[in-house]
């Protein structure tokens, strides 16, 4: 298992839910933290969550993937004050629920330019930084609205599409950067029961049976089982649960 201690990250949509307890988790297995978010006080949160455990201390930027300007003001904070970049976690992506009523333009747009375009070019962005790492990952959290022939379930047609458009993606970076350093992984969660690290429900996961639901602890768990895996092995994982899962 390779260890992630020392390693600069990048974690989008960090300020709250899954992507806070990636950082933290991250922090606790040694990184360096950049956190990324619409939200400069959640991000705030969870960077003194991070100080408070002996983490370094995060470097928190406001970042609007649904923004073009917002996405490329961050690119340019962070390649004007770091070397390199060893993991990307492109966790950042609005949801938005099925309704009956027609959704305005605004709405549309935010979910697919945040999955989509503020994605790719957040990512297209850091490549500099990340082929200066001896070995860097970037790693994209989609979702089973992402698998082909997936059931729609309670998501919208928007984020149904940018969900599939996000898993094209990391398809896509895999195949151009297949004979580089750098891997690109993906890890589709499906629905899941939001916990939150040093919290006794966090530990309390491990004990749920067949039946009950994901959390996002078991995505964090998945994440950090890919990212130490030795350097010849890119993984694509699929979590599943009889409750909110592929077939739920």
């Amino acid at each position: 298992m390779h260890s992630l201690a020392g390693k600069t990250a990048v974690v989008t949509g960090a300020g709250r839910g899954l992507g806070a307890a990636l950082a933290i988790s991250l922090a606790e297995a040694g990184c360096k933290l950049i956190l990324c978010g619409r939200n400069l006080a959640q991000l705030a949160d969870t960077a003194s969550i991070i100080q408070n455990m002996g983490g370094a201390n995060p470097v928190c930027i406001a970042t609007d993937l649904a923004d073009v300007q917002s996405v490329q003001d961050a690119v340019d904070t962070i390649t004007t004050s770091h070397t390199h970049i060893d993991l990307l976690i492109n966790n950042g992506a609005m949801w938005l629920q099925a309704s009956d009523e027609a959704y305005t333009p605004a709405q549309v747009l935010g979910v697919i330019n945040s999955a989509v375009t503020g994605t790719f070019l957040f990512t297209q962005g850091l490549l500099p930084l990340l082929r200066l790492s001896e070995g860097a990952d970037i790693l994209t959290i989609g979702s089973i609205s992402g698998l082909p022939n997936a059931r729609m379930q309670s998501v919208s047609v928007p984020f149904y599409a940018a969900k599939r458009a996000q898993s094209g993606l990391a398809d896509g970076f895999r195949q151009m950067l297949a004979g580089t350093p750098i891997r690109s992984i993906s890890v589709h969660p499906p629905y899941l029961d939001d916990v939150a690290p040093q919290q006794p429900e966090w530990d309390a996961v491990q004990d749920r049976k067949k039946g009950e639901r994901a959390s996002s602890k078991d995505v964090v768990d998945a994440v950090l089982f890919a990212l130490t895996r030795p350097r010849h092995i890119t993984l694509s994982v699929i979590l599943d649960a009889d409750e909110g899962g592929v077939f739920g």
